[in-house]
């Protein structure tokens, strides 16, 4: 039987990117995206409904996106789903599934952080990240420190 795992997403991010920094070095970034989806209800009402996803960029992309990027901005996110598992400290089983970017675009205008930046327009509207990055089969989740 065939296996798919891919996702193409166009979003804003709900918060500035989060870099940190593997045991041996290797950079990661959290980035949290808001997916709009409008569509209409049995009724013909009008709806909107908002999706949340955590997405986890690496390497060369992380720091990228930790530098031109921040909250608000649109990206292009290219990847594939990703579970996850831990404990809390009283015991608790949790799981989640994010999406690990293999390519991140920027949408819009952007610049080095800050409004002076984005005035002096110095960078292009779109421009694509770097190409996608190979897998990381060493680092294990445990090896990153994940906000709980």
């Amino acid at each position: 039987m065939a296996n798919l795992n891919k996702v193409f997403l166009i979003g804003n991010l709900t918060r500035d990117p989060e870099l940190r920094y593997t045991p041996n070095g290797t950079a990661v970034a959290n980035l949290g995206l808001a997916v709009n989806r409008k569509f209409k209800d049995s009724s013909g009402e009008l709806k909107e409904e908002v999706c949340f996803l955590t997405v986890t960029v690496w390497d060369k992309q992380a720091e990228a996106c930790c530098q031109y990027l921040q909250k608000g901005r649109p990206v292009f996110v290219e990847g594939v789903l990703q579970s996850r598992f831990w404990e809390t400290n009283d015991g608790q089983k949790r799981s989640a599934i994010d999406v690990r970017a293999e390519r991140v675009q920027f949408l819009g205008g952007y610049g080095p952080k800050g409004k002076e930046a984005e005035k002096a327009g110095d960078a292009p509207m779109a421009a694509e990240v770097s190409p996608p990055q190979p897998a990381h089969e060493a680092i294990k989740p445990e090896d990153i420190a994940w906000d709980e």
